[in-house]
């Protein structure tokens, strides 16, 4: 495991190529977000996703968000629509999540074989950069419903493995979650504020 120590504030090229290196060679990094740390693998890896799952200690029946670059990117993994765009537009980069409805590049293993996928565009330039090349899952670096930490040497040891790769920027100011909003229905709907 490799730990390449930063600020959230500070865009390295090097770190950011390192990971992304890290990432196509089927690893997993653990990475800020504007919320909590992620753990992200590339999505059309199926070893690297069940791996992150392995870490998490999650079912995989729970299906995994996933983590583009920026709102247009979004067109490439699920529908959007102009109703839906609009508020992509307003609230995004930012701290939340979308359910849209998925298009069948998303690989099922990364989605639980449901027709929906959770999508983030983080206010984070670091994460961002990440998922230039292709999405990345993004789910909290945490053993699923233990506790979410905010620091990364406590975040491995919760987790008890090793990561590929850490992209350290200190503790996080916020140990809170993205919100998800669920914009594959009628009408928009809030699943977790």
């Amino acid at each position: 495991m490799k730990i390449l120590k930063t600020s959230i504030d500070c865009l390295d090229e090097k770190i950011i190529n390192e990971a992304i290196n890290v990432l196509t060679d089927g690893g997993v990094v653990l990475y800020p977000t504007d919320t909590v740390y992620g753990l992200g693998a590339n999505i059309f890896d199926k070893y690297a996703v069940r791996r992150v799952y392995s870490i998490k200690q999650r079912s995989l029946l729970k299906p995994f968000s996933i983590l583009v670059k920026d709102i247009e990117a979004i067109n490439l993994v699920a529908k959007v629509s102009l109703a839906q765009k609009e508020i992509l537009n307003k609230y995004l980069p930012g701290p939340y999540t979308f359910i849209l409805n998925k298009y069948n590049i998303v690989p099922r293993g990364v989605t639980s074989g449901l027709t929906n996928v959770g999508v983030r565009v983080p206010d984070c330039d670091i994460a961002r950069n990440l998922a230039r090349i292709f999405p990345i899952t993004t789910t909290s670096a945490n053993v699923s419903d233990d506790e979410m930490l905010s620091n990364p040497k406590e975040i491995l040891e919760q987790l008890n493995c090793d990561v590929d790769l850490v992209i350290d920027v200190g503790d996080l100011d916020s140990n809170v979650p993205s919100s998800i909003i669920d914009l594959s229905g009628i009408k928009p709907r809030i699943v977790r504020k």
